[in-house]
């Protein structure tokens, strides 16, 4: 049997005649095919009587026959909205439109406006229309309204909101002795199979006159080309085509692209700063020196298999870890503590100014997201009154629905369970396989020089990365489906509870899965591993691992980088390989090829679906970067650098991919970015508890400080003899001897890292008096550097106001305008109405006034 599909134009006339004039208007449509071919009695009465009720709503539908489409047995339909539908339905949904060009200017240049001169976009992009001061649209006052031409009156996003909202409320039969209304439904029930706006064009050709202006060629001309990596974003023209909750999405990545360019400038000042102080570094230059460090025996880092060691070993890695584990890493720390709290104040006050500049000051929360979700419909089986609307509605009682959100919590738990045991297992596999290459390279000669820069440790710590970076995409791409179908379980009443409730278990259980490892080495790699001796034991078979000498952050560092590397890099590939394929395999199916015959409607049916939770992916995506960036940045300066650099790519592979990949999105309000920013406020807050302990217990800052103060005896160069102070002497003879490698040696003691007593000490192996200052130290740190940076963060946002002035002023002179022209069109409108002589009405309001003034005065006098 022949599919159906279902479109809308809600612009200009029925195209009854050929393909040619309906591809070539400028139209919304909306298309749906039913995927079975089994097409019963009941689905024809669904679609008949849907079909004839959007008729009574004033739509005008036309149908494209079956022969004329590609696969030769689909139907589309078309449904236009004549301006009258337009004007109702603008009304119902308070769509504001202008009334009056606005008075006030746009922000004048600045000085450094002018250097940044090659980034601007050209004047008719960036703003595309004038600014106006606007009342929400009465079809009773069509004359007060800026109305030069019907056809272009209403942007695109608006025509594309109205005919969703007629189509998502549309009934099309009773069923079990309930209404049942509405596309969504239709399609849960393959009644029909998909449902989108048509673009209004080709991406690669302007449109032709008399035809209305191809947005989507304008927005991937000056937006979703690579060549305009450096360049602005067209905002207003995003929010036009796409709607302000797609565009809003837009803002906050390029305000915090912006805002990541100050961070990486400071981090990359960093790490520039440890590559010039590198041979310079008292601790490397002294673990490097074969009179040093080539004579300090090291304890065996694993046992039996592991020999002894010399600390010289490690020259190339005690250098690495000064790039990142140095003076300035206290420095950047702060700092970044310091640049959370102004990126997110000044995004409020960004916010604010989008609220005015985009009509968002009085925002109601879109009616479609707080609409009843087919799914809960079907599964309800009680009806209450709404105590707002007067009117029985589905409704389901708690007890219902506890089962499900016990075996919800249940399975979100048992997968975050399932990340901390994989995170194990990795462990195991880098105490297991790091005695296979420490014996490896001990005895194969040819790798002597391999060892001096990939030593056990580095390579051991390379792998281990890579194995748990491909580990996390593997239960990340499992859970995104499971959480999705229990949240379904769940049965959320509205679209907006589904979100919050899927956004809260993605959340949770991507943060412990990308963070897992990096807390394991920042917070636990190396902290209790015992002493030779008395090691501890993971399943009293695998002693603890150890951190290297100059401890673990360059360890942490490596973690970082792969993971927020890797994936930045899988995001991007996937994000434009994935629907790239799939459009190429469903066009490489078409018969032909030709414009005239190949129609818009099913070009873009052809497009990948951008679906309702994309817009969630890319903000999941955005937020776990997010963290990367503030989490974990003291061990890690160039982080902000790498997410500013695949910013810069995400943005336009975001923009490509909507514009050329993507079927047009139904377009929907928003005027915040919703709860991922109560998501980032948590993460600013621990982030400065997190990188206060990672320079405090993972760094080897705090330790340098207090030999510097407390224990060097060298008054020229201070920082002499700090290797051998942080290094604990062990007596070979007091190995266990399962633990202790085969053979005899020319020395009776070996190096380990700790602060303890010597074996000739009557307390030998406890832990001595340095080791409770540096940790009262750390603790003190810990302490000072929370408070200060929480002490900034309180002044900036008492001092940043969350509404500027300016803004504030401009909203006042828009409400001040529009209620005075408000009042002269009524006023006017009363003149011709009466027929009354403007002088005579003058004259008349002015004695009324006199006499309202004369009675005010009596009673104050009184």
């Amino acid at each position: 049997m022949p599919a159906r599909m279902l479109m809308c134009k809600v612009t200009g006339k029925i195209a009854n005649k050929d393909i040619d004039y309906s591809f070539q208007m400028s139209e919304q449509s909306l298309s749906s095919r039913e995927t079975s071919f089994l097409i019963n009695e009941e689905t024809m009465e669904r679609r008949k009587e849907f079909e004839n009720n959007l008729r009574k709503t004033g739509l005008e539908l036309e149908i494209e026959d079956k022969r004329d489409s590609e696969d030769g047995r689909t139907y589309f339909v078309k449904i236009h909205a004549p301006w009258e539908v337009l004007v109702t339905y603008a009304e119902v949904l308070g769509i504001k439109m202008p009334i009056k060009e606005s008075d006030i200017p746009r922000p004048k240049h600045t000085p450094i406006s002018y250097v940044l001169g090659p980034v601007r976009l050209p004047q008719n992009v960036k703003y595309p229309h004038p600014e106006y001061f606007t009342a929400q649209f009465s079809r009773h006052r069509q004359e007060l309204f800026l109305i030069e031409d019907q056809a272009t009156f209403f942007p695109s996003s608006s025509r594309n909101r109205i005919v969703y909202y007629i189509l998502s409320r549309c009934p099309f039969g009773i069923e079990d002795g309930k209404k049942r209304f509405g596309i969504e439904r239709l399609l849960t029930s393959n009644t029909y199979s998909s449902a989108y706006p048509l673009h209004d064009g080709q991406y690669w050709k302007p449109s032709e006159p008399p035809n209305p202006t191809n947005e989507r060629y304008i927005l991937h001309k000056n937006w979703a080309r690579f060549s305009y990596f450096y360049k602005e974003q067209p905002l207003d023209l995003i929010k036009n085509y796409y709607g302000e909750k797609i565009g809003i999405y837009f803002v906050f990545l390029g305000y915090y692209t912006e805002m990541l360019f100050f961070a990486a400038v400071v981090g990359l000042a960093c790490f520039i700063y440890g590559l010039l102080s590198m041979d310079h570094n008292t601790s490397s230059t002294e673990i490097c020196d074969p009179e040093i460090g080539g004579q300090m025996i090291m304890c065996p880092l694993c046992d039996q298999v592991c020999d002894y060691w010399r600390l010289n070993s490690t020259c190339l890695a005690s250098k690495f870890s000064h790039l990142f584990d140095n003076e300035s890493t206290v420095f950047f720390a702060i700092f970044m503590g310091i640049w959370v709290t102004l990126f997110l104040e000044f995004w409020k006050q960004r916010q604010a100014r989008l609220e005015y500049e985009w009509d968002l000051v009085d925002f109601e929360e879109e009616q479609q997201q707080l609409q009843l979700r087919p799914e809960f419909e079907a599964m309800c089986k009680h009806r209450k009154l709404n105590a707002v609307t007067k009117e029985m509605e589905p409704y389901m009682p708690l007890y219902t629905r506890i089962p499900w959100y016990f075996f919800s919590g249940a399975t979100v738990t048992l997968w975050m369970s399932l990340v901390i045991a994989s995170m194990v297992a990795v462990i195991v596999y880098r105490l297991s396989v790091f005695a296979t290459f420490a014996s490896f390279m001990e005895s194969d000669a040819s790798l002597k020089q391999v060892k001096s820069v990939l030593t056990p440790q580095i390579a051991t710590s390379l792998t281990g990365s890579c194995l748990n970076f491909i580990v996390i995409l593997i239960l990340n791409f499992f859970y995104e489906r499971i959480s999705a179908w229990i949240t379904k379980m769940e049965i959320p009443r509205t679209y907006q509870e589904y979100e919050s409730s899927l956004t809260l278990k993605m959340f949770l259980f991507q943060f412990v899965n990308f963070y897992s490892a990096c807390f394991y080495v920042a917070f636990f790699k190396g902290k209790f591993v015992g002493y030779p001796g008395g090691y501890t034991y993971l399943f009293n078979e695998w002693r603890g691992e150890e951190c290297d000498p100059g401890g673990c952050l360059i360890e942490l560092t490596t973690q970082l980088t792969i993971i927020m590397t890797g994936k930045q890099i899988f995001g991007n590939i996937k994000e434009a390989i994935y629907p790239l394929a799939l459009n190429w395999w469903r066009r490489r199916k078409a018969r032909t090829n030709s414009e005239k015959l190949y129609s818009r409607w099913e070009q873009d049916h052809d497009l990948e679906s951008f679906g309702p939770l994309g817009l969630f992916y890319e903000y999941l995506e955005t937020v776990i970067q997010f963290g990367f960036v503030t989490l974990f940045v003291a061990s890690f300066p160039l982080a902000p650098l790498l997410a500013l650099i695949n910013n810069i790519v995400e943005i336009r592979v975001d923009a490509w991919k909507l514009t050329t990949q993507y079927r047009r999105t139904v377009a929907s309000k928003a005027h915040s970015i919703g709860v991922w920013q109560d998501i980032l406020y948590g993460m600013a807050v621990l982030s400065v508890a997190t990188n206060a302990f990672i320079v405090a217990f993972t760094s080897d800052i705090i330790p340098r400080l207090v030999y510097y103060y407390a224990y060097s005896t060298n008054t020229t160069q201070p920082m002499r003899g700090y290797v051998n102070n942080s290094l604990s002497v062990f007596l070979i003879a007091d190995f266990p001897n399962h633990t202790a490698p085969s053979g005899k040696r020319d020395f009776i003691t070996c190096r380990y890292r700790d602060y303890r007593h010597p074996p000739d000490d009557e307390n030998k192996y406890f832990h001595n008096m340095q080791f409770w200052h540096v940790l009262a130290a750390k603790m003190t740190f810990i302490i000072v550097m929370e408070h200060v940076v929480f002490l900034v963060k309180f002044l900036l946002a008492w001092m940043i106001p969350d509404v500027p002035k300016h803004v504030v002023e401009r909203i006042k002179r828009e409400k001040l305008m529009t209620i005075k022209i408000l009042h002269d069109f009524e006023l006017n409108k009363l003149k011709e109405n009466l027929g009354i002589n403007s002088d005579e009405l003058a004259k008349h309001v002015m004695i009324e006034e006199n006499k309202a003034q004369l009675a005010k005065s009596t009673v104050y006098s009184s």
